[in-house]
């Protein structure tokens, strides 16, 4: 049935902003030292006539969606491209409803297609993967779920409900078949927490090449006011909880860096730790023998692990390791591997407990594999892509709403500060982390609440689409 609040699409412009990092950031084999963020901004009109723009932004960060050997500008232009004809492609695309319906659609009928296409008249070189096309199309799912709700009036949070959704979550998701789960009359509100947090626990990315003391300075650093090793950010911040960037290929590297953080950890009164094993780890017992050493040599710091982010390969049809080892010693969460929540089902049979969701995969792709995993039990938590500027504003939000394990990882403060400087005259909490946590109080009004009309970043003119 339609809906006066039901939208369709009628204008897209696409944005590229270039921005260097301070200091580099480690992705398994590669180093990142710059990103583009592609914005989108969307004219959408509802079916009372009235129309609003949306925007949404996502760092297209090469190296995390797309590592490969060709060469880092080969996958960064192509990453362009692919952005430039997505955008026409949201531009024609005539599906209308709620955004969580339109996106639905666009990904399920249009985006794999697209995908196809583009790869084919690449040739023989090497096509572009799945999660790189989900992040490309993330900043225009955003941007329409941004758009929906300020058409409407309404933040966007509270709109995913029967009351705005023609669908329920029955017609999008199928639950495991060993469970008495049922989508049927669910909503996606159904799942979110009941009232949003101001304030909450802001994860620290200790990346493999940060120095965690004085002593691994050697006069490289930057001289910009902000911290340059582990302990200055513990002291500035007041941070709690720590992830740890692993190697994943050198376990006395992993061992000792995880008894180097633990122990300033002890020192400086962290809370909890994670580890990022980077998905090179191709054997369990890799995993294991380090997590089982350190309960015996170091259980404080054993028993302050919360828990362990995607040590195993992306492609789970292509590994299908049997992980339930890992899982039984502490809650192990898939990210990479996690494009939507079919892909969770699968990871759920491997023995993945948990699952790490991220915008930049979709505002539409993480809210449905969020009641997936949440319907199922599984933990969850919002995970960064190092988001600056806009990017940075549904990233918290999804946090807030879903109620993780513990806050939410923001890292951009850390790699590109600066970056975010206009965004933050308007929203300072959430680009700075203060007694260990980012604050979303300024976040208000229709839409995600960007009030984007206060934020004064002067846009190149859009690209051609």
């Amino acid at each position: 049935m339609t809906k006066n609040t039901d939208i369709s699409i009628k204008k897209v412009a696409l944005y590229f902003l270039p921005v260097e990092t301070r200091v580099p950031l480690k992705f398994g084999s590669e180093t990142l030292t710059s990103v583009t963020c592609a914005r989108a901004c969307i004219t959408v009109e509802n079916e009372a006539g009235k129309t609003a723009e949306g925007w949404g932004e996502t760092p297209l960060s090469v190296q995390w969606v797309w590592p490969s050997t060709i060469s880092y500008e080969e996958r960064h232009e192509a990453l362009k491209q692919f952005a430039c004809e997505l955008a026409g492609a949201w531009s024609r695309f005539g599906g209308k409803g709620h955004a969580l319906e339109i996106g639905y659609d666009f990904q399920h009928d249009v985006l794999h297609a697209e995908l196809n296409r583009f790869n084919a008249a690449r040739g023989d070189a090497e096509g572009m993967p799945h999660l790189a096309s989900l992040v490309v199309c993330s900043l225009f799912d955003i941007a329409v779920h941004d758009a929906y709700g300020k058409v409407n009036g309404l933040q966007v949070y509270d709109t995913y409900n029967a009351d705005y959704i023609g669908r329920d979550l029955g017609t999008m998701l199928i639950p495991a078949e060993d469970t008495n789960v049922c989508f049927h009359e669910k909503q996606v509100a159904d799942y979110l927490v009941d009232q949003r947090p101001d304030l909450i626990e802001a994860w620290h990315l200790v990346g493999g090449m940060d120095a965690l003391g004085p002593e691994d300075l050697d006069g490289s650093e930057p001289n910009d006011g902000y911290p340059v090793h582990l302990r200055q950010w513990i002291e500035t911040d007041g941070l709690t909880c720590l992830k740890i960037k692993l190697r994943g290929n050198d376990a006395d590297w992993d061992y000792d860096r995880l008894v180097r953080v633990g122990t300033i950890s002890l020192e400086m009164g962290v809370r909890d730790l994670s580890t990022d094993f980077n998905c090179m780890v191709t054997d369990p017992d890799y995993v294991n023998r380090i997590l089982d050493q350190l309960k015996m040599e170091y259980p404080a710091i054993h028993d302050l692990i919360l828990y362990v982010e995607q040590p195993f390969p992306y492609d789970l049809d292509a590994h299908p390791i049997d992980v339930h080892s890992v899982s039984e010693r502490k809650p192990l969460f898939m990210d990479e591997s996690a494009h939507d929540w079919e892909v969770v089902k699968r990871g759920r049979e491997l023995g993945w407990t948990a699952v790490a969701l991220k915008t930049c995969k979709t505002q539409t792709g993480a809210l449905l594999s969020f009641c997936w995993a949440k319907a199922h039990g599984m933990d969850l938590m919002v995970q960064d892509l190092t988001n600056p500027m806009l990017a940075q504003i549904p990233h918290v939000l999804l946090a807030a709403h879903a109620g993780t394990i513990r806050g939410v990882e923001t890292n951009g403060m850390q790699f590109y500060p600066d970056a975010s400087n206009i965004e933050a005259a308007v929203h300072p909490g959430i680009y700075q982390r203060r007694n260990g946590k980012v604050d979303l109080s300024t976040i208000k009004g229709p839409g995600f609440g960007y009030c984007i009309q206060d934020i004064e970043r002067d846009l190149t003119r859009p690209e051609d689409v």
